[in-house]
Order: C-alpha cells, then structure tokens, then sequence
C-alpha cells in the first residue's frame, strides 16, 4: 500500500498535465481541421503568413484563394489560421 502512495504525487501530476495542456491542445486541433474542412468559395480567410484572402475554389488538400483582383494563389490548406468575419 505504501508502494501506491508514493506514484500518487506522479500520478496527479501527470493529470495536471494532460488536463492543462495536452487536452486543449487536442481540442484546439479538431476545431481546426472542423473549419478546415467546411471552407466553401467566398469565405474570407487569414493564413499563417497574415495575407487576408477570399478562397475561390476548395479541393482535397489545396485551396485556392484571391489575394486582390488579379492576384490567385494555390495555398495548402493547413497553412489557413482562421476564417475572417466581413
């Protein structure tokens, strides 16, 4: 019994940690990937680069988006942080 009570300070550590940080994180990639995968054309969009785009056609793993008038880009889809509120 002894033995048990001295993992239980690694234990609650452990948990603090899984709790703290590895939890959020994984919550924060599936919200990601969620609004990474319901992008449709015209939604305004910021990348990891910080240009703000409206994406013009969505494909498996690209998309492609209109940085102004005559500028068009073929961006990975991984590299957009979030969709912009117009």
């Amino acid at each position: 019994m002894q033995e048990v009570g001295q993992f239980l300070p690694l234990i609650f550590l452990f948990a603090i940690f899984y709790f703290l940080i590895i939890r959020p994180q994984q919550k924060q990639q599936k919200e990601h990937k969620a609004m990474l995968e319901a992008l449709e054309k015209g939604d305004k969009i910021l990348t990891n680069g910080g240009l703000h785009a409206e994406v013009l056609k969505v494909e498996e793993d690209f998309i492609k988006i209109k940085l102004n008038d005559t500028t068009v880009v073929k961006l990975e889809k991984s590299f957009v942080t979030k969709k912009v509120d117009v």
